[in-house]
């Protein structure tokens, strides 16, 4: 069974930025895409990023591009999230995911707290 830790979380302010890590084991992690989706109080969960699982491709709604970037290091078995210029609006409880897309998310993380505020 797949387990997946995220790290990174934290208060940051307007503007700032902040990068999360996902360490992944129990599960062949180069075989998989993996991604990261938040869910805020009141809202949907939302698929912020994803990358496949060579890294050779991404994928970003319009709330996150430009701003976010995802990586990974399969030596590692880690992915990374990097956020930058942060707005109030994404304060979220972020997961890292395996997967690519809504429905293919397989292994779930226990998520990692972001909140921004000044």
């Amino acid at each position: 069974q797949g387990q997946l830790v995220e790290s990174g979380g934290g208060l940051a302010q307007p503007g700032g930025s902040l990068r999360l890590s996902c360490a992944a084991s129990g599960f062949t992690f180069s075989n998989y895409a993996m991604s990261w989706v938040r869910e805020a109080p009141g809202k949907d969960l939302e698929w912020v990023a994803g990358i496949y699982s060579d890294g050779s491709g991404e994928y970003y709604p319009d709330s996150a591009k430009g701003r976010f970037t995802i990586s990974r290091d399969n030596a590692k078995n880690t992915v990374y999230l990097q956020m930058n210029m942060l707005k109030p609006e994404d304060t979220a409880l972020y997961t890292c995911v395996s997967g690519y897309g809504p429905g293919s998310f397989e292994f779930w993380g226990q998520g990692t707290q972001v909140t921004v505020s000044s």
